[in-house]
This record gives structure tokens, C-alpha cells and sequence, in this order.
């Protein structure tokens, strides 16, 4: 479920972190010109080691959808969130140069949020169609309102995408042309009738 997988991160996650780890080197063997070995050496791991982590750590990065239930697993720690269960459903908006479009899920202990959309210079990233499916599903099987109302955005997302409408007519970007409209920069979370207009 995830909105770009790992496979296409792993590249640029490995040049970022042999690029932090050579800073990490040439800074350590600058600082040795001044200071003594064991000094030269912290002062790399300082400013080399900890991007370079930070990069790796992405790849742990993993959204999955087992029936109805949500895991997201981070770098630390794994949280699930049961769909039947939802105590709030909010979808959240980032219109900015590289416009958002988030999930955010929460069962009253724990939040997940699974990215939707990505939309930038008239380009986009969408999530793929059978997560798409899926998620909708899961949503159905909710008791919440604002659950079945997203499921109904995430339906009418897939008929847009089947018939390959344009970016207007697809409802995650409706959403950001919503927030822009509004005024509501950098980021917003829709009000439930603002979602249910996103079908109409």
C-alpha cells in the first residue's frame, strides 16, 4: 500500500547514504588537520553517520492491508489500526509546490496515515489500483460515516482512473484544488461535507 514502493527508493536511499557517509569522511580528515585522530574520527560519525541512517531508514518504511486492518511498520515501531474500529477518519491535504493527499486513520489508541496522492507540475503519483480497492473495501466495512464517505471518494477515484479521466475529474485532486480555493495552505484536513462534495 504504499504510495512510491520501496523498490524505487532503494536507489536514491543508497546514494544518499554513501554521499552523507564521504561528507562524514572529508569532514573527519579536515578536522585531523586541527585536532588529534580520536576527535576527527566523532566529528565524521557526527556529521556522516546520522543521514545516512536516516536515508536507510526509509526502506523500513512499509504500509500493508490484511482484511481490515492497517499496519504501518517505521523504522522503530509497527502500529495497527482495525478499520471496523475507527473512531476518526480525516483526509488530509498538503497543497503546496508538491501537493498531498492523506489518510489519516485512527481507532482511538492509534493513528496510521496512508498517502494517497502525489501531485506536482500537472504529474502524479496515485495509489495503485488494487490498494485503492482494497482500502475502499475496508472502509465499507466501518460503522463510521466518515469511513463510508471516504470509501465512496476512493470508489468514484477508481472509476475515474478506469476510464482515464483528467486530473480534475479524479477526486484526491479535486481535493487539492479544494484547499487551494479555500485559501487553506499549506495543509488542511477536509471537513466531512467537504469529502462528500468530492463525489458529487
Amino acid at each position: 500500500m504504499d504510495l512510491i514502493p520501496t523498490r524505487l527508493l532503494a536507489p536514491r536511499a543508497g546514494k544518499v547514504a554513501a554521499f552523507s557517509l564521504l561528507i562524514g569522511v572529508v569532514a573527519g580528515l579536515l578536522v585531523y588537520l586541527v585536532a588529534s585522530p580520536l576527535v576527527a574520527v566523532v566529528c565524521g560519525m557526527i556529521v556522516g553517520v546520522p543521514p545516512a541512517v536516516g536515508a536507510l531508514a526509509v526502506l523500513r518504511r512499509r504500509r500493508w492491508i490484511d482484511g481490515t486492518t492497517i499496519t504501518a511498520k517505521g523504522a522503530l515501531r509497527t502500529r495497527h489500526v482495525q478499520l471496523r474500529n475507527l473512531a476518526g477518519v480525516e483526509l488530509v491535504v498538503s497543497a503546496l509546490r508538491v501537493s498531498q493527499v492523506v489518510l489519516r486513520l485512527n481507532d482511538g489508541d492509534r493513528i496510521v496515515s496512508v498517502p494517497l496522492a502525489l501531485y506536482a507540475n500537472g504529474g502524479c503519483r496515485e495509489l495503485d489500483v488494487l490498494a485503492l480497492r482494497r482500502l475502499a473495501d475496508a472502509l465499507a466495512a466501518s460503522e463510521l460515516a466518515s469511513a463510508a464517505a471516504m470509501s465512496s471518494v476512493l470508489v468514484e477515484q477508481l472509476r475515474a482512473e478506469a476510464r482515464e479521466a483528467g486530473l480534475e475529474q479524479r477526486p484526491l485532486y479535486r481535493a487539492v484544488l479544494l484547499a487551494r480555493d479555500a485559501g487553506r495552505v499549506p495543509q488542511t484536513t477536509l471537513t466531512d461535507h467537504e469529502v462528500a462534495s468530492l463525489v458529487e
